[in-house]
């Protein structure tokens, strides 16, 4: 038990040695490190909301808006597929009122077929949860009415939640923002706490704009004074358009103080930005903020038929429902590349450039509460963690000392190893470390001294009682100590598993230290004093032992 070869003395030095190194970058200023040279690991903990300072929103899903938004795209594919598939089913305008689809077929002979398309769009109306998403009803003969089941919504709405924290979380991590958490909260709210932020306006309107781009056609036929009543033509409909140039015949300008332009658009989309495959800010032939995008080989398809099918025609790009820019088509346009021009600033066109390219967000989130820590506050609570650190740290190795004698120096030496072992290992992880992470930190340095506790008692225990020598009382010692100290801390690791698998925020950082520190202090409660204990009975060979 007290034999330690070579290598395992020089493994056992050469892991407290790397974790030293890892921790040291935390402990230097990030202004100094990045004077360092660019070859040298900066390997750092990550300091969470509650240290660094940041926000933290609340997000709220409009499942209104969602149920508008499938009951649009179910009602286009009702409308491409009935009206280009082979047989060509003859139907009416495809009316969306009261939150349903409802259309007529001309051809009675045709219903049973409409019926029998209508099933295959509306996957028989059977979802992946086994009930149904969309009823079909016939009245009147010919009249098929669409509508949504409260089961499909429901089951809508967690998918679309999903995605959208897939989203929000692309869309932080590109604007170089470290750690942040997103989390769901309840069936339609997400939780994002992102330490450091400095603008939350920014960070607010980055994660809120939904990003939705699409493609359409201008109904030129339109008639302003019908488009300002809001009587749009058949097959089109009515979007605001605030940047509208003056002049256009089409176009419905403000009466009065307040109002903004509005154009009739086809319902029909030429090319939509889920096929976008990158955005960024850049500058145009006039030196003017633009926002270009590239098309993936279907969409730069796609938009290069319809511009040359529509070339002299206006076209307008729309962005969350709001149209940005409706200029012609002057020449077809290839290659799958275009731009966005709106008034933009560098600021809002990266914004709006990092939203299109981290995607869509498939329902629209609006902040329900928002939440602001300084970073003053955050200071403070690290200065008060590392104060209750240092003075739990010194009680503890005062008491050792006062009962322990020299074992109680070995204890010392693997608190303060153990110490710098677990802010190694968090910063060789990344790890975040929260105002619950510190509580953590100072419990495991309290638990630290419990495997050495037991393995001296148990020392004593062997000399006085049962009258063993001087190394074979240390042997057995820890021999049976050792034991008791692994069942126990395995349950502990355990325990902060499940912390952190069903914990969220605080909770998991606390789990984190907390099993970093259990394992860390097991290896210097065990090993590390093992490893000096037995190179003072090999050099000194003691008769008896004070302890």
């Amino acid at each position: 038990m007290l034999d330690f070869p070579k290598w395992k003395v020089w493994a056992v030095w050469l892991s407290i040695a790397v974790c030293v190194l890892l921790a040291i970058p935390s402990f230097v200023p990030e202004s100094a490190r990045e004077r360092w040279p660019s070859w040298i690991p900066q390997p750092s903990i990550n300091l969470g909301l509650d240290l660094a300072g940041g926000s933290s929103i609340l997000l709220e899903a409009d499942v209104d808006d969602l149920a508008r938004t499938r009951l649009a795209a179910k009602r286009d594919e009702i409308e491409t597929e009935f009206r280009r598939q082979d047989p060509r089913i003859d139907i009416g305008d495809i009316s969306t009122r009261d939150n349903r689809i409802s259309f007529m077929v001309r051809n009675v002979a045709q219903v049973d077929a409409a019926r029998e398309r209508l099933l295959q769009l509306t996957g028989s109306g059977v979802g992946m949860s086994g009930q149904r998403e969309w009823t079909i009803e016939v009245r009147d003969g010919t009249r098929f009415i669409v509508s949504q089941t409260r089961a499909g919504l429901d089951q809508a709405v967690t998918q679309a939640m999903s995605d959208a924290r897939e989203v929000v979380d692309r869309r932080i991590n590109a604007l170089g923002t470290l750690e942040p958490t997103i989390i769901l909260q309840g069936r339609n709210r997400i939780l994002v706490e992102v330490p450091g932020v400095k603008d939350p306006e920014a960070l607010k309107r980055t994660i809120g704009t939904t990003a939705r781009l699409e493609f359409k056609l201008v109904d030129t036929t339109a008639n302003p004074v019908e488009i300002a009543a809001g009587r749009p033509p058949i097959g089109s409909e009515i979007m605001a358009y605030p940047d509208a140039p003056g002049g256009a015949p089409y176009i419905a300008y403000p009466t009065k103080e307040g109002e903004v332009a509005k154009i009739a658009l086809k319902r029909q989309i030429i090319v939509s930005g889920d096929q976008l495959i990158d955005a960024k800010q850049e500058y145009d032939q006039d030196q003017r903020v633009v926002v270009g995008f590239t098309f993936d080989t279907q969409g730069g398809r796609r938009f290069a038929q319809a511009t040359q099918a529509n070339t002299g025609k206006p076209f307008a790009i729309i962005v969350d429902g709001q149209v940005i820019s409706a200029p012609n088509i002057n020449e077809p346009i290839l290659g799958g590349r275009g731009q966005i021009s709106g008034g933009f600033t560098v600021e809002s066109a990266n914004e709006l450039a990092i939203a299109l390219r981290s995607g869509k967000l498939p329902v629209a989130l609006k902040v329900v509460e928002e939440r602001t820590v300084s970073a003053e506050l955050g200071q403070e609570s690290i200065e008060k963690g590392i104060l209750a650190g240092i003075v739990g740290t010194l009680a503890l190795i005062a008491f050792m000392l006062f009962t322990y004698l020299r074992f109680g120096v070995y204890t010392a030496a693997a608190l303060l190893v153990n110490a710098v072992m677990v802010l190694g290992v968090m910063a060789f992880f990344g790890a975040t470390l929260t105002l619950p992470g510190i509580a953590g930190f100072v419990l495991t340095i309290g638990a630290a001294v419990d495997a050495n506790v037991l393995i001296n008692e148990r020392i004593r225990e062997e000399q006085r009682i049962r009258g063993r020598a001087a190394i074979a009382s240390v042997e057995f010692g820890y021999k049976e100590a050792s034991r008791a100290i692994f069942d126990a801390n395995i349950t502990n690791v355990i325990s902060a598993a499940i912390m952190f698998l069903f914990g969220t925020g605080p909770i998991r950082g606390f789990a984190v230290v907390l099993a970093i520190g259990i394992i860390t202090s097991v290896f210097t409660g065990v090993t590390f004093t093992r490893l000096l204990v037995a190179d003072y009975l090999k050099r000194n060979r003691p008769k008896t032992i004070n302890i």
